[in-house]
């Protein structure tokens, strides 16, 4: 099936979350780590990075947790940098847990594509045909040539490059290329390695 690209960067509270979105969209989607946001400077300082370079869509779930999180990135980004997709409420619970949430209600990993393709259309998020990216997105096995990953030295030589960027330190190698490809075109970033040679 062919999958949404959005202009924005989506932002979403979990890992189940982004591994659901990731089935239907190709564009960047960035973790929060729920609350972890609140306290993670860093964190805040890359979505404000994104929502500069290329605004961001909010998809967090309907309970009360899940807007806490969305007024919270209201008020860490410029009104007209952020966007805001709402799933619809729908009572049960993921097939993962062994018990419904607080509210009994699906987050954004329980909700079928199409529910989720609606709210994103709805959302006003600018999708692919009304937008034209220049340059090639950065995938995994750029990072390996670069060696960015897969050599002993990977770790240490992301870590500079996270520092340098002022991204997180923290980043797993996906997530970094995840944060770079919102920010950067595949040759801008290969500019950038090769001055740092």
């Amino acid at each position: 099936m062919n999958k949404l690209e959005l202009k924005e960067a989506v932002i979403v509270e979990g890992r189940y979350d982004k591994i659901k979105l990731s089935e239907i969209i190709s564009s960047p989607v960035i973790e929060t780590g729920g609350f972890r946001v609140f306290n993670d400077r860093e964190k805040q300082a890359l979505i404000r990075q994104i929502a500069e370079k290329r605004g961001i869509l909010v998809m967090t779930d309907v309970d009360s947790a899940g807007f806490v999180i969305r007024n919270f990135l209201r008020g860490i980004v410029r009104e007209d940098q952020i966007k805001h997709a709402y799933i619809p409420t729908i009572r049960g619970k993921e097939r993962r847990k062994a018990e419904p949430s607080k509210e009994n209600t699906l987050g954004v990993e329980g909700i079928d594509r199409d529910a989720l393709i609606d709210a994103i259309r709805n959302s006003g998020a600018t999708i692919a045909g009304e937008i034209t990216r220049q340059g090639g997105e950065i995938t995994k096995a750029d990072f390996f040539e670069w060696g960015l990953s897969g050599s002993a030295d990977s770790a240490n030589f992301r870590r500079r490059i996270l520092i340098d960027l002022g991204l997180p330190e923290y980043l797993t190698a996906n997530a970094m290329i995840a944060a770079v490809n919102c920010l950067y075109t595949k040759e801008e970033f290969e500019a950038y390695l090769a001055h740092k040679e």
